[in-house]
Formats: structure tokens, sequence, C-alpha cells
């Protein structure tokens, strides 16, 4: 059982303790057609394409450029200028960032596993995708599934392949491969990209202060890590973010795209978390997790500190309602049944609204790894407080990013999951 201490807001969990009789359980390790293991932890990289930019809010323009010495060597994107672009307002069709989360273990200390496990570049086995519209009224989350099987163009030394796994595309050719990836799969542009490691999570997770999030059906005890939680409401940080973030056989049907969403539960409540007045108010916490952001994340060659907080300062009104996490639309490669197509006409229209920057109203329900807590949506607070998951359960919900007047959210289609940062939701703990 992980050790835990009781706090006024539910249990907080601040390390994984449990070990088997002949040492640590440490990494576990999944066959080669199941997910990677400690890879998958890289997914919480999601909420990295949230912090990475709300993180700098209310640091003024010395404290920002102080932080700039620290921050991790940056790469270009190809096709993208190196300067970082003056005002954000002058992108047309609003703003792109490409997230990814790298599962090397070069230079990651000894939690992570070996150098056998992955080194060099590694794999981006989770790979998200934030579109900030261009009125700066709505975002999109994307999540790309790192088993999709897509065409990878020639990246690097390497030639173009017909179709390949996508997370294979960091160690190919860098995140310019990554990005050129994407676009060739979606058609849309992507001038800025971040990449963060095991560590990196660790210290953002660490600086928020935890993430309270709902463990519904069953709780969760995932038989290849440490992660034993009761159902209930538990506060997260740390590692034990990273094990609940990579768990799988901890819920829903054990599958890697339950995972995703069960990974919206904790993106969706981080959000919340961050942008509450508790949060954005507090100095330390502010500076926190800009600090861990700088040092933690590498970013291309145009996205320096001032476009960040441009960015950041866009984002820090939208209202949850407006801000979507989408996982994006496949079916059972027919070649292969542990690998993933893209769903092409589903895809489309989700592709199709990010292009055209359209709001979108998600009607397939939030996943197999989670389930909706509550009809009503959480209400973003104007005092210092922030809204608490509660345990009810519900298979699945139809969340609308919440549109202006004048505009008519697109609808996607029902193989299209996720939800909003507004939607509260558990996990679907399979016990």
């Amino acid at each position: 059982m992980a050790e835990r201490r009781t706090t006024g807001g539910g249990t907080r969990y601040t390390r994984a303790a449990a070990r088997s009789a002949s040492g640590p359980r440490g990494i576990a390790r999944h066959g080669r057609l199941r997910s990677h293991p400690w890879a998958t932890f890289g997914k919480v990289v999601a909420s990295v394409a949230v912090v990475a930019v709300v993180s700098v809010l209310g640091i003024a323009g010395v404290a920002a450029a102080n932080l700039v010495s620290d921050t991790k060597k940056s790469f270009h994107l190809h096709g993208e200028g190196a300067q970082p672009i003056p005002n954000i307002a002058a992108l047309k069709g609003g703003v792109n960032i490409l997230v990814a989360a790298s599962d090397t273990r070069t230079g990651q200390g000894d939690s992570w596993g070996t150098l056998d496990d992955s080194s060099g570049a590694g794999n981006n086995d989770v790979t998200m995708l934030l579109h900030l519209s261009a009125d700066h009224t709505h975002a999109i989350v994307v999540s790309y599934p790192r088993d999709l099987m897509v065409p990878i163009p020639a990246c690097g030394n390497n030639d173009a392949q017909d179709q390949a796994q996508f997370n294979t595309t960091l160690s190919e050719g860098g995140m310019s491969c990554v990005a050129d990836t994407v676009t060739k799969l979606t058609g849309i542009k992507i001038p800025f990209a971040a990449e963060i490691t095991f560590e990196g999570v660790v210290a953002m997770s660490n600086a928020v202060g935890g993430v309270p999030v709902c463990i519904g059906g069953n709780g969760i005890d995932d038989p290849d890590t440490s992660l034993n939680l009761p159902a209930g409401e538990v506060t997260l940080e740390g590692q034990n973010a990273a094990e609940f973030l990579r768990t799988r056989h901890g819920v829903g049907d054990g599958s890697d795209l339950a995972r995703i969403s069960n990974q919206q539960v904790f993106l969706s409540s981080l959000v919340r978390t961050i942008m509450s007045n508790g949060t954005l108010t507090n100095p330390v916490k502010v500076w926190g997790l800009a600090k861990a952001t700088v040092s933690n994340v590498h970013l291309s060659d145009n996205l320096d500190a001032a476009t960040l907080y441009q960015i950041a300062t866009a984002l820090k009104d939208l209202n949850w309602n407006n801000i979507a996490f989408v996982q994006y639309p496949t079916v059972a490669d027919p070649e292969n049944t542990n690998r993933v197509i893209p769903d092409d006409t589903a895809a489309q229209t989700l592709d199709d609204a990010i292009v055209n920057d359209q709001y979108i109203q998600i009607t397939g329900g939030t996943g197999d790894g989670s389930v909706t807590s509550s009809s009503q949506p959480a209400q973003q607070p104007t005092q210092s407080s922030t809204p608490s998951p509660s345990k009810k359960s519900g298979k699945s919900s139809t969340a609308t990013a919440a549109p202006s007047p004048s505009s008519t959210p697109v609808p996607l289609s029902s193989n299209v999951h996720g939800q909003t940062a507004a939607t509260q939701t558990c996990s679907n703990g399979a016990g």
C-alpha cells in the first residue's frame, strides 16, 4: 500500500512505498506490443501544454528575463524561423504548440530505469497539440496515441516511411520530425514546440502543490506498479502523479487508449488548480511553476520567454468550458490489433475544426478510462478556491467548448473521446 497522509482536501499521496519481497518493484515492464513502460509517464505532457504557458502568469518582465538563463538548450523546427515571433496576434488561425515527452533515461537519475530501457533522444510515447484560437476564446488539446501507425516524412538522415509507429518520430529526427509528421497527418501548421522528460514533469507537479483527483470504480490497484489508490479523492504529486498517469492495467479495460482518458481526469483538474486564484495569486507557486518550466522543458528556438508570456496571458482568462481535451480518433489496425490507425472521417472533422479555428462539441463521451462525476460542470471560481471532483459515476458525457453567441460548434464524431476542463470526472478504477 502506498504511504499516505490525510489532509483537509482528501488523502495526499507523498511517495510510492509498496515494494516486493525481493526489493523495489520499480519500473513495470510490458511486452513489446503493449504500452512502453515508464514511457507512458510522459503522457502528463498534456499538462505541460497548459503548465508551460500558464505557469509564467504574473511573472514580471524582470523575473522572466532572469529565468531565461536557466532555459534548456533550444531546438529548431524545419521550415520555421529561428527568431521569436514578435506578436502572437499576427499568427493566422491561432497558435499551435506541439508538446512531446521523451522516455529517455539519459540524465534522469536512477528512478526511471536504466539506459537499456531507452537512451539518447528516446521515443515520444506521448504527443499533445495545444491549439489556442486566434481570438483567444477557446483551446483544444489533442492527444495522439503512441501506437498510431502513420506515414512519416524523411527525418534527419532517415528516408520517408509509408507507415511506421508514431512514437518513433522523436528518435528518428528530433522534435522537428514529430512536428512534420503531425503536420503531414493533420494539415495543421505547427510554429512552436516543446519537449519534456521525466524529471521535468515531477518538478512541475510538485510546483503546483499537488493535483486533486477523483478515483472511481473499485479504486486502482495496478499490478505492474506500486500504485494502490482507494476509491475517493486523493491529491497526487511528484512520482505518485507519474504512477497515476502511466497506469494502464489499473483503469478501464487496461488499454493504452483508456489510459489517455484517465489522464484527462488529472489534466482537467490540473487546469482548474492552476487557473484558480489560489494558485495564480500565490507568488511562490507561480514562481515555482515558471522555474520548473524553463529549467526542465526544451523549447523551439522561436519560443522564448516573451512569446511564452504572451501565450500565457492569452490563456489565463479562458473559460474552463472552452478548454477541451480530446483523443485523436482511431480504429484498430487490420494488420496488427495491438496498433491503431486513424479513423479518417472522424479525424478529418477534428483536423478541419482546428485548421479553421472553430469551436468543437464532444459527443463521444470521456472514454473507457474515466467516468463523469457530475452532470453539472465545475464552476470557475472568482474567489481563492479550487473546485473538487465528486465521486458519483456515469459512463459517458456530452461536453461542449462553449461558443460565443455568433459561432456554431462543430460536432465531433462519436469516435472522438474527451472532455472539457469544466467536466468533472473520476478514474474508472479497475480495482
